[in-house]
């Protein structure tokens, strides 16, 4: 059997040099009635593959709603370790799991997110095979938990859009080799002219105050030798002589390579960051001094066959890729601290990251410390990447049951945990509570979902002009309340605003719809900061991305959605009515005002296009027809003047999709697309709150 996921797990704290995979087959014992003890052999029935969880094909058991089992499977250790200490590592274990080594318990922790490690030296027997064990509860009822869209019995409030439960073993288990005396962190950032890296060590060990450090740049003339102070840290930077920031159009990464010499031994650590800022000032996000424009796709993190596990390390990769080729520059990863691998690939390859943990499902002291239990693992963790520009916490006041307005402990729960993640991190906005109504945050998010793009775009549009602060949202098929963007005292004004959830539509057909027209909606106003789409893929029952579950395209009747998330694209001046029937006109003859949004340093101009195909149609690889007087123009964020655009139908053509470009030096600069229908009568699917003519 070929051994799943066999590369190394933790690519920002990399001790590869030292390591063994213990992924791959072990014994597995189903507990139902919690019957078993660690010392008993019996009841090992079947066999387990490892980092699946149990309820997946891919693991081998697929087995739902088990509250308890085990693993049990034999290791060595490697003789060229002698005099070394021998280090277990878990990636992650949903939910609590207790591990033996060789009969004695080694480690005992809580929380299905967060990674764990246990030095087992101490436990090991005789030199030859050595007895892990471990124990893993995963409670059904999940609410006080946190478990994000893991599926609870009973079950959250927000059932609807929850999946099948991912228990157990769920990332890598490995074993290092190290020093008694060792490092425990290495924390690199940017300083703060972008000049060199600051460089927090943290040194464990009976040697620490002794012990010496070097810190050298890879491919670099940089290096620092140190003493590592008497409370086991070492602060220093390492100056670069030409430094090269980190952008999603040149991911450049530096690496640093750490000895730590004691008289315990050499330890070697290998880690990496990149020189970048990300900021806010007044209401826009800075990434390196330059303005950015967030457009984001929401990733939830699921497999079909693997759950919550990615199949292989290529598939992480691959979810990034395929974001980029949507023309999205930031993927939210949903309620889910994910494998590290997957922020490792978006550091090289430059998609930014919003990072955020698991939400638990209802409201008290034990959901409030599980979520809060997550947040410094996920700093620790991740904090050295440069593709993470946004931290999250909580997720429209689910664990905090749907009412923080109306109560003063949920509103003081969400600003203590801001609290907490801006104490560890101060160098990346935080957003409280996304989507609702905020408490204490540096960005001004809202989930807003709407059929109808005539009312989407006019409520978008009051959120941004400050003509209203609350939006409508529909918790059921008749139960619609209206949230607030804040609660009194969190202001409205002067931070950057998201539209970080939106989308609408069941079918490939309408979702790519409104994709195309609530997106040129949002780039109609200059005042916003970005958005986040609803989203990557198809989930189990969740139909809403723009791909299927296993990744396949799907038919987004000739959309493409690259063209409505360019930096470059066109905003028409229509409110359409129907998919297929986005502008109505009692004649072959048609007029559209057509404006310029451009994200770029410098301004745009350039000349319009035209041309015709069938509705439903792809766009034609050549732009089309000049039009005449067709020259249309913008500066960086400031949406351009209308252009009007005249066009008419071909000869016997009833209906048509008008396809329009913007060229600039001769190349395509910007895509839209508008239907066209001569049948005014209404039809089923017409938005009544929509022109009916044009």
């Amino acid at each position: 059997m070929t051994t799943p996921r066999p590369e190394y797990p933790r690519p920002h704290f990399d001790r590869s040099h030292s390591w063994r995979t213990l992924n791959g087959t072990w014994d597995f014992r189903a507990d139902p009635a919690e019957r078993y003890s660690a010392d008993a052999s019996d009841g090992y029935d079947r066999a387990i593959t490892v980092p699946f969880a149990w309820e997946t094909p891919a693991s081998g058991i697929a087995e739902h709603w088990l509250r308890t089992a085990w693993y049990r499977r034999t290791f060595t250790v490697p003789a060229d370790w002698a005099g070394q200490r021998v280090v277990l590592h878990f990636g992650a274990v949903h939910h609590a799991a207790t591990v033996w080594v060789d009969g004695t318990e080694v480690a005992h922790h809580e929380g299905g997110y967060t990674p764990f490690a246990a030095d087992v030296t101490d436990a090991l027997g005789d030199d030859g095979d050595h007895l892990l064990t471990v124990r893993v509860h995963a409670p059904a009822d999940k609410r006080d938990i946190a478990h994000g869209k893991q599926r609870s019995m009973p079950r959250d409030d927000y059932d609807g859009v929850c999946f099948t439960p991912s228990s157990g073993i769920w990332q890598s288990v490995w074993l290092e080799a190290r020093p008694a005396t060792h490092f425990a962190a290495l924390r690199l950032r940017p300083n703060d002219d972008l000049t060199g890296i600051a460089v927090e060590a943290v040194v464990h060990g009976p040697a620490a105050d002794r012990a010496e450090l070097r810190l050298r740049v890879r491919d670099e003339d940089t290096a620092v030798t140190a003493t590592v102070d008497p409370d086991g840290r070492l602060r220093t930077e390492l100056p670069l002589s030409a430094p090269r920031l980190w952008s999603p159009e040149d991911p450049h990464l530096y690496h640093v390579d750490a000895e730590l010499t004691s008289a315990d031994g050499t330890d070697r650590v290998a880690a990496y960051t990149g020189l970048r800022t990300i900021a806010v000032d007044g209401e826009s996000l800075y990434l390196n001094g330059r303005r950015l424009f967030v457009r984001g796709v929401l990733d939830q993190g699921y497999w079909p066959g693997t759950g919550i596990t990615a199949p292989d390390d290529t598939a992480l990769r691959r979810d990034l890729e395929l974001a980029a080729e949507a023309g999205y520059n930031l993927v939210r990863k949903h309620l889910k601290l994910e494998d590290p691998r997957f922020t490792h690939h978006a550091d090289t390859l430059g998609m930014l990251l919003w990072a955020e943990p698991a939400s638990p499902g209802r409201f008290s002291p034990a959901s409030t410390a599980a979520f809060a239990e997550q947040i410094e693992p996920m700093v620790e963790r991740d904090g050295n990447s440069p593709a993470i520009v946004i931290w999250g916490l909580y997720n429209e006041e689910w664990g905090l049951d749907w009412d923080i307005p109306g109560d003063p402990a949920k509103q003081r729960a969400t600003a203590d945990a801001y609290d907490r993640l801006k104490a560890l991190d101060a160098t990346r906005p935080v957003v409280d509570n996304s989507g609702w109504t905020h408490v204490k945050t540096d960005l001004l998010d809202w989930h807003y979902y709407d059929e109808s793009a005539a009312s989407w775009a006019t409520t978008v549009a009051d959120l941004l002009s400050g003509e209203r602060d609350d939006f409508p949202v529909k918790l059921g098929p008749d139960f619609v309340v209206h949230k607030k963007l804040a609660v009194p005292g969190q202001p409205l004004r002067g931070l950057p605003n998201l539209n970080s959830e939106y989308g609408g539509g069941f079918t490939g057909l309408d979702r790519a719809w409104h994709l195309r027209w609530q997106t040129q909606e949002l780039r109609r106003h200059d005042r916003l900061a970005g958005y986040v789409y609803t989203e990557l893929y198809d989930i189990e029952h969740e139909s809403a991305g723009l791909l299927d579950f296993g990744r396949g395209t799907k038919d987004l009747a000739g959309v493409d959605p690259a063209h409505a998330n360019a930096p470059t694209t066109l905003v028409l001046d229509v409110t359409p009515v129907a998919p297929g029937r986005d502008l109505l006109t009692s004649d072959r003859d048609v007029t559209v005002d057509v404006h310029v949004s451009h994200h770029g340093a410098d301004p745009v101009a350039g000349t319009l296009h035209t041309t015709w195909t069938p509705v439903y149609a792809g766009t034609p690889d050549a732009p089309g027809d000049a039009v005449p007087g067709g020259r249309a123009e913008a500066k960086p964020y400031v949406l351009g003047a209308a252009v009007t655009v005249p066009a008419t139908l071909p000869d016997g053509w009833t209906s048509g999709r008008l396809h329009l470009a913007l060229v600039v030096d001769g190349t395509v600069a910007a895509r839209t697309a508008l239907d066209v229908d001569t049948r005014t009568d209404p039809y089923i699917g017409d938005d009544p709150q929509a022109r009916p003519t044009a």
